[in-house]
């Protein structure tokens, strides 16, 4: 059993850069500026995340042509507003909206916000995305080329991959390893074998006023965890397609106390658990340091035993340089990679955490989480 958990982590990161090249391969024409339609930039906030002036600015500087950028926040003290204020200042020429989202429509406040800044929103095409992501200058001609682009193929739904840019914190480090070596990879793995994206990710949710209204509106994720991943779900319920765009957008990892870090991988682990069950037990494949460890104590510490972990890290290390640095453009992972024994063992202990309990804390708020849906406690 053990064996063939072993030989499964590392058939998992052969798997990892077949799709990733797979992934790098593909080719996508962007579409003229001229022919791309106006868009609604929605970006929901609550509170401040690192270096968080120069990712709103990011989204004032795109090589696109008509759009407007709409903030929402739901406190009228937020501390985020000087910071929409000030791209007012910065960017005079540009649409810039502030709202003060004060309905509170259900326990994903995010969503409410989202849903009130539509109804405020004047474009048929919209993108949204997290408050903490810094994007490249083409990001909205990208996202937008492969929305309009792929619509005869029923594409519905497009959203980007992201690198996790840490401080210098343990923690911070830690969970933004977690990303370019785990999250990316897994993302790609299962777009491969799914041969489709069966997901939607907060750091783009690009789409039409027609498909959103079209499965009842954003309103019916706002009791939601995951409400990127069911808006997702829902447009493929209805033969719709998401599919994910090249560009790779950077998202700010504050510095985390290890009880933060915690609290967000547990908060991660849960919601995958209850969205995606089989995705949850199909997670095993990737804690192979632990397998190798395991299998070198059952063995007696057995040459083979000890090949087989060297070609387990040969395979995770050749899986992080090749997704990560080559296809998404995470250095600062491969940088981290002497980092990733930690994770490694972190890793299990978070699954199993995950597995068990539904209490999960979200920007401050703590929820309890029933198939899926959120109930606030405090």
């Amino acid at each position: 059993m053990i064996s063939a958990l072993c030989a499964s982590s590392i058939a998992y990161n052969l798997l990892t850069i077949v799709a990733g090249w797979n992934f790098s391969r593909e080719r996508r024409p962007l579409l003229p500026i001229a022919e791309l339609p106006p868009v609604s930039v929605l970006k929901p906030l609550k509170g401040c995340d690192p270096q968080m002036y120069e990712s709103f600015r990011s989204h004032c500087i795109q090589d696109f042509g008509e759009y407007e950028l709409i903030f929402g926040v739901n406190d009228s003290a937020d501390e985020a507003i000087p910071l929409v204020q000030r791209l007012q200042r910065e960017f005079p020429a540009h649409n810039i909206k502030l709202m003060v989202c004060d309905k509170v429509l259900g326990p994903n406040r995010k969503v409410s916000n989202v849903v009130q800044m539509l109804a405020a929103a004047k474009h048929e095409h919209v993108v949204v995305n997290d408050s903490d992501i810094r994007v490249p200058s083409g990001y909205l001609r990208e996202v937008i080329s492969t929305l309009v682009g792929g619509a005869e193929q029923r594409v519905a739904l497009v959203t980007c991959l992201y690198r996790g840019i840490p401080t210098n914190n343990l923690w911070s480090k830690l969970e933004a390893l977690g990303v370019g070596a785990d999250f990316t990879p897994a993302c790609l793995a299962g777009r491969f074998v799914e041969r489709g994206v069966h997901f939607g990710l907060g750091s783009t949710l690009a789409f039409t006023r027609q498909a959103e209204r079209a499965i009842g509106g954003l309103i019916t994720l706002v009791d939601h965890l995951a409400d990127d991943y069911e808006l997702s779900a829902a447009l493929l319920r209805m033969g719709h397609k998401t599919e994910l765009a090249k560009t790779v957008v950077d998202t700010f990892v504050t510095d985390y106390t290890f009880r933060g870090f915690l609290d967000h991988q547990l908060r991660w682990g849960r919601a995958v658990r209850v969205s995606r069950p089989a995705s949850y037990i199909g997670f095993l494949p990737m804690f192979g340091l632990l397998w190798s460890l395991v299998l070198l104590v059952a063995t007696g510490g057995h040459e083979w035993a000890w090949i087989a972990m060297g070609v387990f890290v040969l395979a995770r290390l050749a899986s992080v340089y090749f997704v990560s640095y080559r296809v998404a453009g995470d250095r600062r992972t491969w940088r981290s990679a002497w980092l990733l024994a930690i994770r490694d063992l972190l890793s299990p202990m978070i699954w199993v955490a995950s597995l068990f309990g539904n209490t999960i804390v979200w920007r401050g708020d703590t929820f309890t989480l029933n198939n899926g849906k959120l109930h606030r406690i405090r």
